[in-house]
């Protein structure tokens, strides 16, 4: 059967693509905003003789894009979606067995691959707007390639994008054909601004909107990061432009499907679309010709160090704003204006990175462990996943019971990963089905999977146990038509979440299951707690709203939650926080009997026996730990090993000083360094404190026993311990080459004393040493000491290491200073000629 289509710029390249995928099972399609691909290239190829009757299957990165360009076909093939084209995204299906070509969003995708790894009765499978590198787009292509290189040569996979850059794909598969149309594009006038706009960017993008409206023709695109920004737009809007002249319509992937229609459709009215970047790619709007680009968009982002993702205001790439600006170019000539200077646009990315560098990398580490590749570069990657962030996803599945500590997925994970959601929520899931509290958990998976209904508020409005109660009773008050003040305006946000909690009722087979309204606060924190086991958080001793987590790290609580007294909690949204605690938005408390009871057999008593620095000792307890958490602790008797491990921790953290250094012992210590000093040949150990404290184990621990504390550490002389360092030949070189007494001219024997750095120092009366000329030496006679001539006082009088020269130069000037002081003392002339002597002159 011919088709018969208007044309379009893909058209003219259809037949080499027909032909390149006849001969290759790979080819890559670079192809122009407006050159038809999305809604053109599936038909053109349904009827083709090697796809033997197979299907087609289309990934669309999101959920509205999917829905449009299924029915758009069947608009074109005169047939209700479902036929010959149908689609499938989630809470929807629309296929029969006729359907030849279906538009399915790319975690749907994955999961079919799990559950049929040879993707029977499928021949091609076509990646759209592939530049957008979404994290499941990046994941499906690896595993089809996986299955193409593996089990099916004859699968054919097509990846399409309007600015990606091509080359590298081409090379992901295979050295793949590398095909090129032009789109179709009107001319598009781009403007800027003179300067970087000022204050909130709702306000001066309102301000852009009305001064556009009035020097342009055609309906307007608005491009803003978020839904916040896009409904603060729309109310400024509302009470400025004449509403019978102009129709508001926001977009964006939660919006009812009518609202979407709205948006899309041409209107009898100059119509203004405030849009997410949801409508970059693969939507026509009709009657666009002006684009107003603000040049921002949201993407989630993960932080290793924090192991929290949130979602980020960034700016657009280059490529995201070219897809923009031509949207204003697609039916006539148009207008974009972008709300930065021309300056900035240099300053821009390329391309926007792929979201597998930056997003939570759990739900992909489960996938290929269901896969049976838990290694990830096994498979063939654009980019590559980062170890760190695949380890922290690996660590999570385990505390979720997903994983084994081997890396193997379990029968629960099996399950988990069969459910299209997160694993957190999967393990929530799974809770409530253990607990008999089915209901309740879809309505918890609900509320944390959609957008947040109390979303924007600034602070709770008063103290709460659980801040999910208040969403939860907005929800019962929803569905029972009680709607009023108390819902807070935010029935719009609670349909979504009424969707979503009806289909995993659903998928769970619990259509019936009650009312979420929990018995008690309790349930819904044990809920929680088994989709946040490494956020569950006891307080930090002597602070009110710091908590650290089984998961190792820290958190804070918010204004915007209102559980703020609790013990124990456990943190459901978070987003960073100052001085690396991440800031918890919601939360809900926790008993001690609660963590008991979800995670008993995975509580562990931890042994610890460390040296305590408050308390300067060693300390021996047990701990009752839930990962890094601490729940319990009881003291216990320490054995003498861990014990001593302890105490020499607490010895380097104190430092040598500690110790009950007697002269003795400091002597030894001394001599010790000047013999290695002067005999660096000769193996003499390290005395520096650095080595010393490096080797305490070995040579100070035997004299350690029975010491736990600072006050035991002050009573140890290590005098001993050191001797224990030498030999005994060492000990008997130490006595021959830096004794500790030198025998002087007048026979007596004086101390010799050995300082941290220099020569050894010989304190004597200077009446000792007359007749000496030669000044003492030891270390085998290579160091001449230092001699401190005293008075009869005992006080230096002269500072010498050349003896004879003091005799000649110094003592004349000494004699006469000191002879008249002392004249119970011999000053002979002649020191020379002078009988050494310790005591007085002798009476005539």
């Amino acid at each position: 059967m011919t088709l018969s289509f208007p044309p379009l710029p893909i058209d003219p390249l259809l037949p080499d693509l027909r032909q390149a995928l006849a001969d290759h099972n790979a080819v890559v399609l670079q192809a122009e905003p407006g050159a038809g691909k999305t809604t053109r290239v599936p038909l053109a190829l349904m009827a083709q003789s090697w796809l033997a009757g197979q299907r087609i299957w289309m990934l669309e990165p999101r959920r509205l894009a999917a829905a449009h360009a299924a029915r758009y076909m069947a608009r074109l093939l005169g047939e209700p979606v479902g036929e010959r084209v149908g689609y499938a995204i989630r809470f929807e299906r629309r296929v029969s067995p006729r359907t030849r070509v279906e538009v399915i969003t790319e975690g749907l995708l994955t999961r079919r691959l799990q559950n049929d790894p040879l993707l029977e009765g499928v021949g091609l499978v076509i990646f759209d707007e592939f530049h957008e590198r979404n994290l499941h787009s990046d994941l499906a292509l690896a595993l089809c390639r996986d299955i193409q290189q593996g089990l099916r040569e004859d699968l054919r996979l097509l990846v399409m994008s309007a600015t990606l850059d091509a080359e590298p794909v081409s090379d992901l598969l295979g050295g793949a054909p590398l095909l090129t149309s032009r789109g179709r594009s009107f001319p598009v006038a781009v403007r800027y601004l003179e300067r970087e706009p000022q204050g909130r960017l709702a306000d001066y993008t309102t301000g852009a909107i009305l001064r556009t409206l009035a020097d342009s023709e055609g309906d307007l695109l608005v491009f803003l990061p978020g839904v916040g920004d896009i409904r603060r737009c729309q109310e400024q809007l509302q009470g400025t432009v004449a509403e019978g002249e102009t129709l508001i319509c926001p977009l964006y992937g939660d919006l009812p499907f009518d609202d979407q229609q709205k948006a899309l459709r041409p209107a009898d009215r100059r119509k203004i679309v405030l849009a997410t970047n949801i409508a970059e790619t693969s939507l026509t709007i009709e009657g666009v010709r002006v684009v107003i680009d603000s040049g921002f968009m949201r993407r989630p982002r993960f932080d290793p160090a924090s192991g929290l993702e949130r979602l980020e205001t960034v700016r657009i790439s280059r490529a995201n704003a070219e897809q923009r600006a031509g949207r204003a170019g697609r039916l006539a000539p148009g207008i974009c204006l972008r709300l930065w200077p021309e300056a900035r646009q240099g300053e821009l990315l390329s391309f926007s990175p792929a979201e597998i560098r930056s997003a939570d990398l759990t739900g992909l580490v489960l996938e290929l462990a269901r896969w049976g590749t838990p290694d990830a570069h096994q498979l063939a990657w654009l980019d590559p996943p980062a170890e760190g962030v695949l380890k922290q996803g690996r660590d999570l599945l385990v505390l979720l019971g997903a994983l084994d500590e081997a890396g193997r997925i379990t029968p629960a994970g099996e399950t988990m990963a069969a459910l299209p959601i997160h694993p957190r929520l999967a393990a929530l899931l799974r809770a409530g089905e253990r607990l008999g509290q089915v209901g309740l958990a879809c309505d918890l998976a609900a509320l944390l999977s959609e957008r947040d209904p109390l979303a924007g508020r600034e602070q709770a409005p008063h103290r709460t146990r659980c801040d999910l109660l208040e969403r939860l009773e907005l929800l019962d008050d929803w569905r029972s038509g009680r709607t009023n003040s108390a819902a807070g305006g935010k029935a719009e946000s609670l349909r979504p979440v009424e969707r979503a909690a009806r289909y995993w009722r659903e998928q769970l087979g619990a259509e019936n299951a009650g009312s979420s309204r929990p018995a008690d606060e309790d349930m819904v924190g044990r809920l929680l707690a088994a989709a946040y086991p490494d956020r569950i958080g006891r307080k930090r001793a002597g602070t009110l709203d710091r908590y650290h987590f089984s998961g190792g790290q820290g958190g804070r609580i918010s204004p915007r939650s209102g559980v703020g007294e609790a013990d124990f909690l456990v943190a459901v949204t978070m987003s960073g926080g100052d001085r690396g605690d991440g800031s918890i938005q919601t939360a809900c408390s926790l008993t001690p009997d609660i963590i008991e009871q979800e995670f008993g057999p995975r509580l562990v008593w931890d042994r610890r026996v460390e040296w305590d620095r408050e308390q300067e000792r060693v300390v021996a307890r047990e701990e009752r730990k839930l990962g890094a958490l601490i729940l319990t602790v009881r003291p216990v008797i320490a054995g003498s090993g861990e014990s001593l491990a302890a105490l020499l921790t607490g010895l380097r953290l104190l430092g040598l000083e500690t110790l009950g250094w007697s002269d003795a012992s400091r002597q030894v210590a001394n001599r010790i360094k000047f013999l290695a000093r002067t005999f660096p040949e000769q193996d003499w150990p390290d005395c520096s404190e650095e080595a010393i404290l490096a080797d305490v184990e070995n040579w100070l621990a035997p004299f350690l026993a029975g010491a736990r504390s600072r006050a035991d550490l002050e009573l140890i002389d290590p005098l001993p311990a050191l001797l224990g360092r030498l030999d005994w030949r060492q000990q008997r070189r130490l006595e021959e080459l830096a004794p500790t007494r030198l025998k002087v001219p007048s026979g007596h024997f004086c101390n010799l004393s050995y300082p941290g750095q220099g020569a050894p120092v010989l304190a004597v009366k200077l009446q000792e040493l007359f007749g000496l000329a030669e000044t003492p030496r030891v270390a085998g006679g290579r160091v001449p000491v230092l001699i401190h001539l005293l008075s009869p006082a005992r006080r230096p009088v002269a500072v010498t290491a050349d003896l004879q020269s003091f005799w000649q130069q110094g003592y004349p000037e000494v004699r006469k200073e000191l002879a008249g002081r002392y004249p119970k003392h011999p000053w002979p002339q002649d020191p020379w000629k002078a009988l050494p002597t310790r005591f007085v002159k002798r009476r005539n």
